[in-house]
């Protein structure tokens, strides 16, 4: 009877309202979008959040009308696509330099199936980014997560989202950050790359005889390898300076 009585028109709003909140938050968010986890896992989990999450969202009047709430549940999926969006920009980055440098290896048509995305990526780009997950994994930093979705109750209403010409600028800021970070994680490959293509044409070109395609291209890998476990390290811390930046980014949803 105690469970009835708390099914009221207000309660099961906010709870469909809750759900889809943590529905945008759930399918966009780096590591959890992953297609390798289930639908009905995140489905499952999903409504396992809510019921957790539920006792502390704080009391308001829900949408009567069946038109406002659903643009009350719209607002809810975009919040979850836009917080998501800032966070996947990072790992934009990590992709972006690893296909410039396997496009300087010579290794573009080196493509396999990332089961992260579900979509054909080259090797590189997908080693990178799947030890950058890695890192984000063992640095706890999935974990702000639910502190998002914990302040987004404080400060944003159920339904209430509205997007800021803030979001809009950092978005198109870290947009432009994304080509620029990318390729600075690159440019040492790119360049000893470039080197050595120099260093070869040099070569060929005072001795006809020597078979570039042979010789330069397998020596090129090598180089690249190479530099690419020296300069690994970097790339990684680099990748989790720019994610927790994003993290403390997503306060601009509650201005």
């Amino acid at each position: 009877m105690e469970l009835l009585s708390s099914l009221t028109e207000g309660n099961v709003t906010a709870f469909l309202l809750l759900l889809l909140r943590f529905s945008g938050v759930m399918f966009f968010f780096p590591f959890f979008e992953n297609q390798l986890i289930s639908t009905s896992i995140k489905g499952a989990l999903i409504f396992f959040l809510t019921i957790l999450f539920f006792p502390v969202v704080p009391l308001q009047s829900p949408p009567t009308q069946i038109v406002d709430f659903m643009l009350a549940g719209l607002s809810e999926l975009m919040l979850g696509f836009l917080a998501s969006v800032v966070l996947q920009i990072v790992f934009g980055m990590i992709s972006f330099g690893g296909e410039v440098t396997s496009f300087a290896m010579g290794l573009t048509m080196a493509s396999a199936y990332d089961p992260v995305t579900g979509a054909q990526k080259p090797i590189i780009g997908q080693l990178i980014t799947l030890l950058a997950l890695l890192v984000m994994l063992a640095l706890d930093l999935h974990h702000p997560f639910f502190l998002f979705i914990a302040e987004s109750l404080r400060h944003i209403p159920l339904g209430g989202f509205v997007f800021s010409p803030d979001i809009a600028s950092y978005t198109l800021k870290a947009f432009a950050n994304l080509f620029l970070i990318g390729f600075t994680m690159a440019f040492p490959i790119v360049a000893l790359i470039l080197l050595s293509d120099i260093i070869f044409g040099m070569i060929g070109k005072a001795h006809p005889q020597f078979n570039l395609l042979v010789i330069g291209f397998p020596v090129k890998i090598a180089i690249a390898f190479a530099v690419l476990i020296v300069i690994l390290p970097a790339i990684l811390i680099h990748f989790k300076r720019e994610f927790i930046l994003a993290l403390e980014a997503l306060k601009i949803f509650f201005q």
